[in-house]
């Protein structure tokens, strides 16, 4: 019976890997517009898997995480564009094209920034729970996106409301010293005859990294620090008394999720080759908060299907007003991006009236005994 269980445990795990391979080369046939909304599904997928960290294990409300991707896609555009050597004369006489480090160096480097502010964010805020630390996230993400926007006088760093531009695209296996100009994901390239579109190559990449992350947090959940988290967020005081050191344990999951929203960050960088504080608004932190509350919080499979849906869905829903022409048939008294918003709203309250406990929650710490 235990062979039957398995042999059918890893057709499953073959079948959905098949599917999942397939995905962006039927979607291509139909247009790299749908391959897009896929390669942006599994960024906020990472993203909401960082935040499931902080909200789901260790029941840390935080509104401003957006912050943390704002880093790392900032800090990849810095060391992968010629921003600082057109801006920075000392620094255009060491590198006169730019850094354009490798990517070994900048992902790190937005991760490691990325968690550093999480534990400068978390380190005054160990005493806040609830509505108070959600105040100060907020509030800590607001803050970052202003900087970004104002950081571009009397030095200018992050360029301002105009952005970063002309950011590298992701290259592998290459050595400039040896002539070898690598794999760059941001080209077409043929296989076999057949042309696989830079947006294909970015999913693939995108989608080994959520199996990556998917795996660490699988590893983390059932880990003696993933125990410790979920004993803060249903208890701090009884966890404090059974020895759980809360405020080390706290550091940690604010560290661990922004790292995952600096890797995140990153890649967005590198996909979309610009940057500017626009992306990186408090529409997005909330949506990303969405995307974990309405998917179910600390249920991994729930908060995938919640950040694909929310994130894909106002995509779709411009396709369909597109091809609708909403406006006409509203007699031009609506507008269809508003329209749009309107039909997400709605979606949004309907799952949490009829699924209080999101699309697919976790189950009851007695029923997942009981099952085991």
């Amino acid at each position: 019976m235990t062979s039957i269980t398995k042999e059918k445990k890893f057709a499953t795990y073959l079948i959905w890997g098949l599917a999942l391979v397939l995905l962006p080369l039927l979607l291509q046939s139909a247009g790299n517009f749908w391959v897009r909304i896929a390669d942006m599904a599994l960024l906020y997928v990472l993203l909401a898997l960082g935040l499931n960290i902080v909200v789901g294990y260790a029941g840390l409300l935080d509104l401003g995480f957006v912050a943390f991707f704002a880093i790392g896609a900032y800090m990849y555009g810095l060391l992968a564009s010629p921003h600082l050597a057109e801006n920075f004369a000392w620094f255009h006489q060491m590198f006169p094209e730019g850094l354009h480090m490798p990517l070994w160096v900048c992902i790190p480097a937005g991760a490691a920034l990325a968690g550093t502010f999480g534990i400068l964010l978390g380190a005054p805020t160990l005493k806040l729970r609830g509505d108070y630390l959600a105040i100060v996230t907020l509030g800590f993400g607001e803050i970052i996106r202003v900087f970004m926007n104002n950081l571009d006088h009397p030095v200018n760093i992050t360029n301002g409301p105009k952005g970063l531009s002309q950011i590298d695209p992701i290259t592998f296996f290459r050595f400039e010293f040896l002539g070898i100009p690598g794999i760059n994901l941001g080209k077409p390239h043929d296989i076999f005859g057949f042309t696989i579109s830079s947006v294909t190559n970015y999913y693939y990449l995108f989608l080994a990294l959520v199996l990556f992350s998917l795996m660490i947090c699988h590893r983390l959940e059932l880990s003696r620090i993933g125990r410790a988290w979920m004993a803060i967020r249903e208890d701090e005081i009884a966890a404090k008394a059974m020895g759980i050191n809360t405020r080390n344990m706290k550091l940690l999951a604010f560290g661990m999720g922004a790292t995952f929203g600096g890797v995140s960050g990153s890649m967005f960088a590198a996909f979309q080759q610009f940057v500017s504080p626009e992306s990186f608004s408090l529409m997005e932190s909330i949506m990303i908060v969405a995307m974990v509350v309405l998917g179910g919080i600390g249920h991994l499979p729930g908060v995938v299907l919640g950040a694909v849906l929310l994130s894909a869905l106002p995509e779709v829903l411009r396709w369909v007003s597109g091809v609708m022409d909403l406006q006409q048939v509203t007699g031009g008294r609506l507008d269809a991006s508003i329209l749009r918003q309107l039909l997400i709203a709605l979606a949004m309250i309907i799952v949490m009236l009829l699924r209080p406990r999101g699309l697919w929650p976790t189950p009851e710490h007695g029923k997942s005994l009981a099952t085991k």
